[in-house]
């Protein structure tokens, strides 16, 4: 017997929607309520449950015996547009096997509207927190402590040499980070010792 390890969550409910059937939009002047007819008579009521699963977010518009309509919400494409003229009301895009509607949605009390935006509006913060962390977890993490620093100085008694171009090969060379004793005779191989000044002659002393 398989089990069903898919969590049902209920991100909120309201218990009395309206649904409106609405006209066509008029080019892109935005969607109006009161060009809905008489929004005393819906074309049907019930409630509107949104509901999160595992592979999404949807909105249930039920009563006590059927489910009148089903919208997936997609954060990245949403499928609810509230109205120009009320707070109350919203233009909900329902698809089913390809074919898209828009239907109106009605609530009673302003407070039932803000809890379904602020319900919608929650899921969507949560919804991009969980790519941001998918994004950045290909980069390597700030946090992560980075290894012991290397001492590239030159300890006491360690020299270098410094290959000319055009010069001969000193006999004996090593790279930045070695040691060598030999560094005079190699001086003198690239084009002799740097010659000592004299030290200056002393100053009278006084009596």
């Amino acid at each position: 017997m398989e089990i069903d390890e898919d969590i049902e969550s209920i991100l909120y409910i309201a218990r009395e929607i309206s649904v409106y059937k609405i006209p066509s939009l008029k080019a892109n002047e935005g969607h109006r309520a009161n060009e809905w007819g008489d929004l005393a008579q819906p074309l049907w009521k019930g409630r509107l449950r949104i509901i999160e699963r595992s592979q999404g977010v949807a909105l249930h518009f039920e009563d006590a015996q059927t489910v009148f309509a089903r919208a997936e919400y997609d954060p990245t494409r949403p499928c609810v547009e509230a109205v120009l003229d009320s707070s109350r009301y919203f233009v909900v895009r329902v698809e089913d096997s390809g074919k898209k509607a828009y239907i109106g949605l009605g609530f009673a009390e302003r407070t039932d509207s803000f809890d379904f935006n602020v319900a919608l509006q929650d899921y969507t913060k949560r919804f991009k927190a969980v790519l941001n962390v998918q994004a950045d977890s290909d980069e390597p993490s700030p946090h992560i402590p980075a290894g012991p620093k290397k001492d590239y100085s030159l300890k006491e008694g360690q020299t270098f040499s410094i290959a000319i171009p055009g010069r001969n090969k000193p006999s004996t060379s090593t790279n930045l980070f070695g040691s060598t004793s030999g560094v005079s005779s190699e001086i003198s191989s690239v084009g002799g010792g740097v010659p000592l000044l004299p030290p200056p002659p002393s100053a009278p002393r006084r009596r």
